[in-house]
């Protein structure tokens, strides 16, 4: 029987149409990128508007047989679809629909050193890690063993490990999200300003000790910490150490340990391991700078919220069923728990949140 409103049951319907069709958003956003459409729109900072039938030869498309085309149809679908969601925007002409770079889209363009948000895109829409989304109900079922699991026959970082395209894919996209959080912390965060020895667990290709050792000179010392097959790949930086390990068994010393989404991706249980080690690695007074994703008290539907929530749905299907996005207070227990007398949180970035917890 239905109730309410014929309005309201109309609006009902179409919010549940948008939902079962949200998978046309992360699968439009991913061709975007293999397509090239943000650097080939903005152009060097020209970003005038353009048809679909002007960006197509900026994108250099190829047909199997050789010969140079491309469907500016089925391009404008796409455009038209990702402007819903303000990646590009949309200008009415006399000459038809023609289209231009927003901010959300500039997070897109390769910048000076190569880097932008689009690794990340391709990183989460790989075939392994797709194989693994129809499985999300089994994390309810059988949360002893993650979706990705189930799919692949072993754990993601494992195949990473293995895996050459995999793990230069995932330090680009880390990298890519890592550079604009840094400076973004950076510039309202000095909690290194007295730090000389500085330990970056899970610091992968060591991107953000070097912007921390550039606006901090008094880190005189840095030593990117990660797994032995990723800092083997690690490109060499002035002022950094990288070093082969396990967070698990032990952790360098320093004045200081920092780690950015490392803690998010494991158990509460293990979290209280890799903390009690950063603890041991520490002197007194010594801090832990840990930056996570912290989630709301109470749910609503902000971009913010939303953007939390479904990285926390993104770490219950890839990595760990009981790894999780935390709430603040959530993350003081832990850090209690592994010994850590003070805790205070800094919310400088809309996504990362900065976590200092001092021995």
């Amino acid at each position: 029987m239905e109730n309410g409103s014929s309005e309201s049951r109309n609006k009902a319907r179409l919010a549940i149409m948008e939902l079962a069709n949200m998978i046309s958003v992360p699968m439009s956003l991913n061709a975007a990128v293999r397509l090239g459409l943000a650097d080939a729109i903005w152009n060097d900072g020209d970003n005038s508007p353009l048809s679909a039938a002007e960006i197509l030869p900026r994108l250099h498309l190829t047909y199997q047989n050789g010969s140079i085309g491309g469907d500016p149809e089925n391009l404008q679908r796409i455009l038209r679809m990702l402007t819903s969601y303000g990646v590009f925007s949309e200008h009415l002409t006399n000459a038809g629909r023609k289209y231009s770079i927003t901010d959300v889209g500039m997070t897109l363009v390769t910048d000076s050193d190569g880097l932008s948000y689009a690794a990340y895109v391709l990183q989460h829409h790989q075939e392994a890690l797709m194989r693994a989304w129809p499985l999300v109900h089994t994390a309810v079922v059988e949360p002893e063993t993650e979706p990705y699991v189930k799919a692949n026959g072993e754990a993601a970082y494992a195949q990473y490990g293995k895996c050459e395209e995999m793990n230069g894919l995932m330090q680009k996209a880390m990298s890519g999200v890592s550079v604009p959080f840094m400076k973004a912390i950076l510039d309202g965060y000095d909690g290194f300003k007295y730090v000389e020895h500085l330990v970056d667990v899970g610091g992968s290709a060591g991107d953000c000790l070097r912007m921390i050792i550039k606006q901090f000179p008094n880190v005189r010392q840095g030593i990117n910490f990660d797994l032995p097959e990723v800092v083997a790949k690690a490109p060499k930086i002035p002022g950094v150490t990288h070093m082969g390990g396990n967070m698990f068994q032990s952790v360098p010393s320093g004045d200081a340990i920092f780690m950015k989404w490392v803690l998010t991706t494991w158990t509460d249980e293990e979290c209280k391991q890799i903390m009690k080690n950063c603890y041991k690695a520490l002197p007194v007074g010594g801090k832990l700078v840990a930056c996570e994703p912290v989630l709301p008290k109470e749910t609503d539907d902000s971009h913010r919220t939303r953007a939390l929530l479904e990285g926390d749905i993104f770490v219950m299907t890839i990595y760990r069923t009981k790894g999780k996005h935390r709430t603040e207070e959530e993350f003081k227990e832990l850090g209690l728990s592994a010994g850590f007398s003070t805790f205070r949180p800094f919310y400088i970035d809309y996504f990362y949140t900065i976590l200092e917890f001092q021995k």
